[in-house]
């Protein structure tokens, strides 16, 4: 998948953002060692300098931790991805949200929409 990386906000935080992505979406399993930060950073076309901070950014928050000399590895607390999973839901979901009430859509719109929505692919795929 491509790294897609725009120049509206920092670059190191966009690479944070995908790589915890990765890991909460089982790219990357808990315990899995990372790609070293040369490699990362060539897969997406930025600074080594600038992965190196992502990826110093993503060890103080606790997913990735590093081995001295063997590099850095995913963690295994599976409580920790799976609130970092359930964070980055709901913020995908108050965006979600955002965005249609700029459409002009209340909450209650919203719901309705999406109960119909999956009512109909419900349907489909049971056909």
């Amino acid at each position: 998948m491509p790294w897609n990386l725009d120049d509206d906000r920092p670059i190191y935080l966009q690479l944070m953002e995908r790589i915890q992505h990765d890991i909460v979406s089982g790219t990357y399993q808990p315990g899995d060692k990372l790609p070293s930060v040369r490699d990362l950073a060539v897969d997406a076309a930025v600074n080594p300098n600038t992965m190196q901070k992502a990826l110093s950014e993503l060890e103080r928050c606790g997913l990735v931790y590093s081995q001295r000399t063997s590099g850095r590895f995913i963690t295994d607390n599976a409580d920790l991805i799976r609130q970092m999973r359930t964070e980055m839901a709901q913020e995908h979901i108050r965006d979600f949200f955002v965005q249609m009430q700029k459409l002009g859509f209340t909450d209650e719109e919203t719901l309705e929409m999406i109960r119909q929505t999956l009512k109909g692919e419900t349907h489909e795929t049971d056909s």
